[in-house]
């Protein structure tokens, strides 16, 4: 049995806005996140996970921000690309797991919601789908609330 792991890790600043976009889901916060596409900080890493487990690089080799026609798209496009590419492969998602990082908001209330639209996006059912959330103790940048980052962990097993 072929099984490949891939991990994710991204970073977005907070910037204007009233809400954050997090694995999909709007979150009401009193700032935005600052990015090229949407800056969906969860769905950023749970990408980069996937194209990790294949040995493919990162978003940025796929969508690169240096282009104008992913000034903000909404990340569903590469995280559905980045499944894609794996079932072309040969790969289905065994699980996914990402941890999201920031004192605020709270990812809590909103995260059985981030579970089923990743899961809608990515085919795959939701009890294997974890989002959660954690702070960095007032640490670093996430501590003084500049910016979230997320990690992601993904499971491909071949088809």
């Amino acid at each position: 049995m072929d099984i490949r792991l891939g991990n994710g890790f991204d970073v977005h600043a907070f910037g204007p806005g009233d809400a954050v976009v997090l694995c999909g889901v709007r979150v009401p916060h009193e700032a935005g996140l600052s990015g090229h596409s949407d800056a969906d900080v969860a769905m950023h890493a749970v990408t980069d996970a996937i194209y990790g487990a294949l040995a493919e690089g990162d978003i940025g080799t796929h969508f690169p921000p240096s282009d104008p026609q992913w000034k903000g798209a909404e990340s569903h496009i590469f995280l559905r690309h980045a499944v894609d590419l794996a079932a072309s492969r040969g790969f289905g998602i065994s699980n996914l797991d990402v941890t999201i990082i920031c004192e605020a908001p709270k990812v809590g209330p909103h995260a059985t919601a981030m579970r089923e639209a990743m899961a809608g996006i990515t085919g795959v059912p939701s009890d294997r789908v974890s989002v959660k959330a954690t702070t960095s103790e007032r640490l670093g940048f996430t501590g003084r609330r500049e910016g979230i980052a997320a990690l992601a962990t993904c499971a491909l097993v071949a088809s």
